[in-house]
């Protein structure tokens, strides 16, 4: 006699899932952990922020203030602090309209939204990533996992990639339990 088969567990009560908000731009705890683990590098001693090679490939992309890169973005640029705040704002809205075409109607938190932003500011994966197709499904354990799986840069494992994901995951998480 064969045993049946279970797909898996059964989906999450309607009372599980987040309300069926669709927001629209990264709220403050999402601009916190992108600040955190971005930072504004290398600040000179005159007060302003010079282009520097990716860490993990030492060359392309340049980046300059708050993770910014970009075609504009090349070896001796030099920005003030006011350049790298307005360019993190632009780029902020950009990436967010990103996230919410990509997730389209998924009920999505305020918390989720500001994580899923975040993990694409930092890989510009939001497109072609795994968890971005769980979140749409509603697999929120799933997406939490995920997250954990973006942590090479350059073929290497990079504890500061390891550290942003586990703190995208938790904001993500709060989201749910939110």
């Amino acid at each position: 006699m064969s045993s049946p088969r279970f797909p898996g567990p059964p989906p999450l009560p309607k009372s599980h899932l987040p309300p069926p908000c669709k927001p629209a731009a990264i709220g403050a705890a999402g601009v916190a952990l992108i600040k955190r683990f971005e930072g504004c590098a290398r600040r000179r001693s005159d007060g302003l922020f010079e282009a520097y090679p990716d860490p993990a490939t030492g060359g392309a992309p340049w980046t300059i203030g708050w993770g910014a890169t970009g075609r504009d973005v090349t070896p001796g640029l030099v920005w003030t602090q006011e350049q790298c705040d307005a360019r993190l704002g632009r780029d902020l809205t950009r990436f967010a309209a990103d996230v919410a075409r990509a997730i389209g109607d998924a009920p999505t938190t305020p918390a989720q939204f500001d994580a899923l932003v975040s993990f694409h500011y930092n890989t510009g994966a939001i497109t072609r990533a795994t968890l971005t197709k769980l979140h749409r499904s509603g697999d929120f354990s799933g997406v939490e996992i995920e997250f954990g799986k973006w942590v090479h840069a350059g073929g290497k494992r990079l504890e500061g990639l390891v550290r942003r994901r586990a703190a995208e995951a938790a904001l993500y998480a709060k989201g749910r339990s939110a």
